[in-house]
């Protein structure tokens, strides 16, 4: 267990370092507090010294702000995604050595300080020992404890939807209209699906309410699994919903298989990272490779997926079709949307030529009768019944 060690008023102390993004323990930690400018911060920051605050909450996410800004005041020029992702990547550690204390309940103990001990025992468990955390962490688990007890509305369930802290929340609602249009596959008396990878389980619901009798919702996640089964549990769903886990693919078959994978195939810096960047697209091609043991006949895989790694130039077209059509799979249809969030419309973002020409997609996958199936169905960028993409 890695442990932070400082002095204060002649005494060596010490704490429990953590970190969600696995950011190990500062080697220099000094103490700050409202006497502390934003310039000597900063530059000890950016030497590696971590700074434990003492003095007031508000002051100290003050602190953070100017900091921020005198990294963001020459920012560097970026047009591809991992120098992006290098210049996020040191800013976060930056602005990440600004520390406070938690007691061993979790109380905060600063002038001014929200009261964060349920925020916190919901993030990181019962709590045992005093440790010092990252104020960018903290805040991150705060936003997280608003956003579980306000929840997202998802007008396809006519409900909320209440992620967990680490669990990904389904605010891009872009992806679940295309499972709520898609039709159905198989039998229209007791059909079955798998959601992988649910999350919050927000599609698992909406297959449940389309009238799928029977999901099964699997995660690797233990916090998804948690959420998923609160979500299920607050919409009614248990009767229609069996969450398991930890594993992508349960046992048996199913009439529908659905997964929406990681869309940027690049390694993650945290376990929060793990719901947006997939290594190697390795949850990609395991959900491709399985699709054929565990389909019903007459059965359908459903792959959301967005192209914005196609036009980051980390995966292309090509690829992507090869790897269908090497797990013995063809493409009966393709169902396109376009991006709502903010950042699609700003051009002030990073990447943001990127972001706007993207299109999150549901690829209606089948097995294929013969070798030559894929090439039969899908050419030219275009799937029968369906526009060429538009670019």
């Amino acid at each position: 267990m890695s442990t932070i060690r400082w002095t204060e008023t002649n005494t060596q102390r010490s704490a429990r370092w953590h970190s969600e993004s696995t950011t190990p323990p500062p080697r220099r930690v000094i103490g700050a507090d409202d006497r502390t400018n934003a310039d000597a911060a900063y530059r000890l920051a950016c030497e590696g010294t971590a700074l434990l605050w003492h003095g007031d909450f508000h002051n100290a996410r003050h602190l953070l702000r100017a900091m921020a800004r005198r990294i963001d005041r020459k920012p560097p020029l970026v047009d591809s995604f991992h120098p992006h992702r290098a210049a996020r990547g040191h800013r976060a550690r930056v602005l990440g050595r600004l520390l406070v204390l938690l007691d061993d309940d979790y109380r905060l103990d600063l002038r001014r300080a929200p009261d964060v001990r349920q925020a916190c025992a919901e993030a990181y468990g019962p709590p045992s020992e005093p440790r010092a955390v990252a104020l960018t962490e903290l805040l991150g688990v705060i936003g997280a404890h608003e956003w579980r007890t306000r929840g997202v509305e998802i007008p396809a369930l006519e409900a909320r939807i209440h992620p967990h802290y680490g669990v990904f929340s389904p605010v891009r609602g872009e992806y679940i209209d295309l499972a709520t249009q898609a039709p159905l596959p198989g039998p229209t008396a007791r059909r079955t699906a798998f959601d992988l990878g649910t999350g919050t389980g927000v599609l698992a619901a909406v297959l449940a309410r389309r009238g799928i009798d029977h999901v099964v919702a699997t995660d690797i996640s233990p916090r998804a699994l948690t959420c998923a089964r609160d979500n299920v549990d607050r919409l009614n769903l248990t009767d229609r919903i069996d969450v398991v886990g930890p594993t992508l693919y349960p046992e048996g078959r199913a009439d529908l298989i659905v997964c929406n994978p990681p869309w940027i195939p690049a390694r993650p810096t945290s376990t929060l990272e793990q719901a947006v960047y997939d290594p190697d697209s390795t949850m990609l091609h395991t959900f491709l490779s399985g699709l054929t043991t565990h389909l019903k006949p007459g059965g359908e895989g459903w792959l959301i997926l967005s192209d914005l790694a196609e036009h980051l130039g980390l995966r292309t077209r090509s690829d992507l079709l090869a790897h269908i059509e090497a797990a013995g799979l063809h493409v009966e249809d393709k169902l396109d949307t376009q991006p709502r969030h903010p950042r699609a419309r700003d051009t002030t973002v990073p990447l943001h030529a990127a972001r706007a020409a993207e299109v999150t997609s549901l690829w209606r996958l089948a097995v294929s009768p013969g070798p030559h199936a894929l090439t039969r169905s899908f050419s030219a960028g275009s799937v029968a019944g369906c526009s060429p993409r538009r670019r």
